[in-house]
């Protein structure tokens, strides 16, 4: 099954021959390799460029292994230029597989050679196109481009979209939405037929991948349950404020364990390095300021996040919410969780301070959107418990609420827009309708 990634391919076209080092990062199991080694390819074949010109590696092979080590990797790219004048693409697949061997020119046990050593090798070859991707955590991390600094190009490469997904999904389309909103947009999940296999699929590759990869990196011993119930315990929270602080207590009350807050928030730091969860800051609308707690947590993909609670809490509101931010995020923009502050009476005559919260603020540019995630506003109750905090920003920003059931756009008397949940995800211009 072929996936189209327009986006990310782009991406890659605009970037092609600039003379940076492409690093293609995300969540394991998003889609990188299959960008790179099928979508990007067949763009270059269908130029002209001869096989020839793209060498390409797949570290992780068996038949691959012995160009783990970073000398005999430098030695076989560098054998297959065989021209000065000719464009060479020179993709490498799960680099971080490259082993950190002695440097035998040096008398020196502390110097080491490793897969960074080869690539900034290679981009001074002025002929060669340079690409690496990455499934292990040591890429999943911004380790590589501290390393080059100003001489790499991240591309982020996310779980499918809704309308990746859509676009894909074989099935009747009116379920798409259902299937999303259940298992996620991981790519392989679309080739799976069942809930056993989808489940089965999804749940070992938390287990089995991302929490694994988190140990190792970081060399955690005897935490894993540790890890694992920090991620049920943001599982069930999602859309929630939160800090490091409350989740200590939570652990302290619940799991009769002490763990200081300052472990936590280093673990939800591996987590968000490796791309599984995300960290939105609440923004202060009205005094124009982040406050640094508490916060919210999103996961990069929500059938991971349901898949890690055995699908039992599958509160839509909540899922909702995650699948717009993931949204948001794909489209490149800034998003925070708002919050205006504002005074009123309270019964007894005395001034009160009061927090009204907005979903999202979503910012790219000049542009700045406040956006609300609603299941449904079927009652003038539910309508004014969206809009009150919309109704207080003062601002000419468009501002939004996204309901779940399929409607016809529209504006109320104050210019908010509200828009079905599928629209919103599908057409990205329906935004500035």
């Amino acid at each position: 099954m072929e996936i189209k990634r327009p986006k990310y391919l782009e991406q890659l076209i605009s970037k092609r021959e600039n003379g940076f080092v492409k690093v293609i990062t995300g969540v394991r199991r998003c889609g990188k390799s299959y960008l790179l080694f099928n979508l990007y390819r067949e763009f270059l074949i269908s130029l002209g460029v001869e096989d020839k010109q793209i060498i390409g590696l797949a570290l992780d092979e068996v038949r691959n292994a012995k160009y783990r080590n970073p000398l005999e990797l430098d030695n076989y790219i560098r054998n297959q230029i065989t021209s000065q004048n000719t464009i060479y693409y020179v993709f490498l697949d799960e680099i971080q597989m490259v082993a950190e061997i002695q440097n035998p020119y040096i008398d020196n046990t502390s110097a080491k050679i490793g897969f960074v050593d080869v690539l900034l090798g290679l981009m001074k070859i002025k002929n060669v196109d340079l690409y690496v991707t990455g499934s292990n955590s040591k890429m999943l991390s911004s380790d590589i481009l501290t390393e080059f600094k100003d001489r790499g190009d991240d591309i982020r490469v996310n779980p499918l979209t809704f309308k990746e997904f859509y676009d894909a999904y074989k099935g009747e389309k009116q379920n798409a939405w259902k299937e999303y909103f259940t298992y996620g947009g991981m790519p392989v999940v679309l080739s799976k037929e069942t809930h056993e296999e989808k489940s089965k699929y999804l749940k070992d590759l938390f287990d089995r991948t991302y929490i694994t990869d988190v140990i190792e990196r970081h060399k955690i011993l005897n935490e894993k349950e540790v890890l694992e119930d920090l991620l049920n315990i943001i599982s069930s929270s999602i859309g929630s404020l939160t800090n490091p602080t409350k989740l200590s207590n939570t652990f302290k009350s619940v799991k009769k364990i002490n763990i200081a807050s300052s472990t936590i928030s280093t673990y939800l730091d591996y987590f968000i390095d490796a791309f599984i969860l995300y960290k939105s800051y609440r923004y202060d609308i009205k005094g124009k300021k982040y406050i640094d707690t508490p916060l919210k947590y999103y996961f990069s993909d929500v059938g991971l996040r349901n898949a890690n609670l055995n699908f039992r809490q599958q509160e839509e509101n909540h899922i909702m919410e995650n699948i717009i931010y993931n949204e948001l995020t794909a489209r490149a923009f800034d998003v925070d969780v708002g919050f205006v502050e504002y005074n009123y009476k309270n019964k007894s005559g005395g001034s009160q301070r009061s927090q009204l919260e907005v979903d999202f603020v979503a910012n790219k540019g000049s542009k700045r959107y406040y956006i609300q995630s609603a299941l449904s506003i079927s009652d003038k109750e539910k309508r004014e418990q969206e809009t009150r905090s919309l109704y207080r920003i003062d601002d000419s920003f468009k501002k939004i609420i996204v309901v779940k059931d399929n409607i016809i756009p529209w504006h109320d008397e104050k210019g908010i827009l509200y828009i079905g949940i599928e629209q919103f995800l599908l057409d990205d211009t329906a935004i500035d309708l």
